[in-house]
């Protein structure tokens, strides 16, 4: 018996060296048995789902995620780009930390329905990593556009304090309604936002309005987007004891994180550009306080976007 543990001990000591050389990719750099560095990752692009629409057009929503502590910037071009080609240029050059949930969609005619569009995404020098937008997959076909269990829906969002509110993976895109910005100058951001879900007032978790989560985070643009947090914003207590041992976990949300109180609000943020262009802001507003609202379930958020031209 111990002739045979220890020839198991070695055949699973083989199997493991082995593989630890087998995990490189064709870049030469290895992947998943080693420690993640804090950057030099590549950018994954990701394919949520795809929405057959009452106008017989279909959306395909994608996401990403970046597994560096800081985020990456891929420019649009041979490094970042969807094809067929009248379709690329709607997605992010700018890529925070982590996963990054339906955050643009690609909307194709009845008559394209069978085609692929392809996200194309190269890090550096790494590999290249592409994912196709695809019709026809049950399990990936999206329907957030019925209400949830609990009643959640996607929430409506308007760009300013009195903007229109529209729904959507790609609810609208408009310009900054402040005009021109200037290099340096601290310029307010603000979505007016509106929870339309139906829940059952007998229900105890839903006695009070629900908060929705706010996110501003720049989507393309050639210099850096500072926010600050605006003094409308409440700032969260820590809610345990010191002497509690989840109280070290607590954190504060970023300065681009706004948790605002629904069902009806308007959210806002401070925002400096380093260097003149023009600039993109993306903003997701979610409802994932309902238990039948999160990412993981694809639903209940909406996305807008905010033309910004900065000069010197």
């Amino acid at each position: 018996m111990r002739i045979i543990n220890r020839t198991l001990a070695a055949l699973m000591i083989g199997l493991l060296t082995t593989a630890a050389f087998s995990v490189y990719g064709q870049s030469g750099q290895p992947r998943f048995l080693n420690i993640a560095p804090p950057e030099g990752l590549p950018v994954i692009p990701v394919f949520e789902g795809w929405t057959a629409n009452e106008d017989g057009t279909t959306s395909y929503s994608f996401g990403v995620i970046n597994r560096n502590e800081v985020p990456v910037e891929i420019a649009l071009g041979e490094d970042n780009y969807i094809e067929p080609a009248k379709y690329s240029g709607v997605q992010p050059t700018h890529f925070p930390p982590g996963r990054s949930t339906g955050i643009f969609t690609v909307t194709v005619p009845a008559s394209e329905a069978e085609d692929d569009v392809w996200w194309h995404l190269r890090t550096g020098d790494s590999d290249f990593m592409k994912v196709p937008g695809r019709r026809g997959v049950s399990a990936y076909e999206l329907d957030f556009i019925r209400p949830r269990p609990q009643g959640a829906l996607q929430p409506l969002v308007g760009i300013g304090e009195d903007g229109a509110r529209v729904a959507g993976l790609y609810a609208q895109i408009a310009d900054y309604p402040g005009g021109t910005v200037e290099v340096g100058e601290q310029i307010e951001l603000a979505v007016n936002v509106y929870d339309p879900a139906e829940r059952d007032p007998s229900d105890p978790r839903f006695g009070e309005p629900l908060d929705m989560g706010v996110q501003f985070n720049k989507w393309q643009g050639p210099g850096e987007v500072t926010f600050e947090r605006h003094e409308s914003t409440a700032v969260p207590e820590n809610p345990y004891d010191e002497d509690d041992r989840r109280y070290a976990f607590f954190q504060l949300p970023d300065a681009n994180e706004v948790m605002t109180p629904g069902p009806e609000s308007v959210a806002r943020v401070y925002a400096t550009f380093s260097e003149p262009g023009d600039y993109i802001i993306h903003t997701k507003v979610d409802i994932h306080e309902a238990p039948d609202s999160s990412n993981g379930d694809q639903c209940c958020w909406s996305n807008v976007y905010q033309r910004v031209t900065v000069v010197e």
